[in-house]
């Protein structure tokens, strides 16, 4: 009987492109896929838009700082916001004014008076209407999909922002060799309007998962109380923990590859935006990857597994001194990262209480987002010492090593918890 319910189930590639044929979330997949190739866009032009002012790779790094570091200070608040406030009004506002930050790059290399000062602080204002928006549309898959297919709408969102990783570096690519820079920073402030609308239709008026007795305030109580909620789940914080390690110590990899495309290689813009879009093939493969993987597999061996071998794979592209298998390496780095990283987000997303889903987010965003920012900090620092190279063998052989614990820990606890299940749970016969 078993075998003739697997042969006429569907299989979970079928399954996940029923749930992409879906109005509501195919409408979202595609908005979201058009803003984020403006986003990849701008984040393949700004980098060389500072190393064309003059930019050090200390400044590079800082610009990265300044992008994620709100992260760390805003987006608990964000995830409040989230499970509390009208996530239609959150992502309306924030992401407008977020819009205005290209359209002033826009502008600024027109008129030739763009400093990297200016860069950076246009990135801070990315980065705090970032942290306090991202939680309110990270929670709007769990919204509009079952919650057994929670899992399967991550994957398929993060085979969009992969395919995005692709699309928008070529974009850019063209754009910075026929029109400019500007023209990158352009498509990049369009990029925000139908991701807007399309949230304002998906998304319900009023307060995601209203609390009984809650008296509707937004404060520090509430906060750490939602943050104590999630943090309770020993799985929950050795994904959170897996997530921060491999995004302060690998991520920064990406942060730097124009470093190395150009000082390393004697490269140019064509390498580099060939190197990223390599990185956005190898992330949607990883995605295509998990959309195969079934419903009910244990996510944890996939989040802590890829993050020790995005751990070598930057001890390689330090090692590495081939321009072209720098393109290869950063497909490997991309397939890992998305791996590990929509693991560990299917699995804080599935666990979590739906009132506590966007404090769950939001500790998610402060691992990665955070972690790239004070890790591209850290990394630009580490630079002036050690050279690109030097800095990028030091990170990946902290992380392989922490990584390594993590996992041990983490799985061998949960193997041991296994062994121990039969004796203390079996059922009489």
């Amino acid at each position: 009987m078993a075998d003739a319910v697997s042969r006429t189930a569907p299989s979970p590639w079928r399954q996940s492109l029923a749930l992409l044929c879906t109005r509501r979330f195919g409408t979202f997949w595609v908005a979201s896929l058009l803003a984020n190739i403006g986003t990849w866009a701008q984040q393949v032009a700004q980098p060389w838009l500072m190393l064309s002012l003059g930019a050090s790779p200390f400044l590079l790094g800082l610009d990265a700082f300044a992008l994620g570091a709100p992260t760390l200070a805003l987006t608990l608040v964000g995830g409040l916001l989230a499970d509390r406030a009208d996530r239609r009004r959150t992502i309306t506002a924030f992401q407008s004014v977020q819009m205005l930050c290209p359209v002033l790059l826009v502008v600024l290399v027109l008129t030739h008076t763009a400093q990297p000062w200016l860069v950076v602080a246009l990135s801070l204002v990315v980065g705090v209407t970032d942290a306090l928006s991202m939680p309110s549309f990270q929670t709007i898959v769990p919204s509009i999909v079952p919650r057994a297919q929670i899992a399967r709408g991550i994957a398929l969102n993060t085979t969009q922002f992969n395919l995005s990783r692709i699309l928008g570096p070529a974009v850019a690519g063209a754009l910075m060799a026929s029109v400019g820079l500007a023209g990158a920073f352009a498509v990049s402030a369009l990029s925000y309007l139908p991701f807007i609308l399309v949230a304002l239709w998906v998304l319900p008026p009023g307060v995601a998962h209203p609390v009984d007795g809650d008296d509707g305030r937004i404060g520090h109580r509430q906060l750490w109380a939602g943050v104590r909620g999630v943090l309770r789940e020993a799985d929950l914080r050795w994904a959170l923990l897996t997530v921060l390690s491999a995004a302060t110590l690998c991520a920064p990899l990406i942060t730097f590859v124009p470093v190395l495309v150009k000082d390393e290689f004697g490269g140019g813009a064509t390498h580099f935006s060939s190197a990223m879009g390599a990185f956005g093939v190898g992330g949607l493969l990883g995605a295509a990857l998990l959309l195969a993987v079934p419903l009910e597999r244990d996510r944890r061996p996939l989040n802590a597994g890829g993050a020790a071998a995005f751990g070598l794979v930057v001890i390689a592209v330090a090692l590495n001194h081939w321009l072209w298998a720098l393109p290869l390496l950063l497909a490997l780095a991309g397939l890992l990262m998305t791996t590990s990283n929509a693991s560990g987000n299917a699995l804080l997303q599935a666990s979590a209480p739906a009132h506590l889903r966007g404090q769950a987010v939001s500790l998610f965003m402060l691992a990665m987002r955070g972690g790239v920012a004070l890790g591209s900090l850290w990394t630009g620092a580490v630079v002036h010492g050690l050279g690109v190279r030097g800095a990028l063998l030091l990170n990946g052989a902290l992380a392989l090593v922490l990584q390594l614990a993590i996992g041990w820990r983490w799985l061998g606890r949960s193997r041991a918890a296994v062994r121990m299940a039969p004796h203390e749970t079996r059922s009489p016969p």
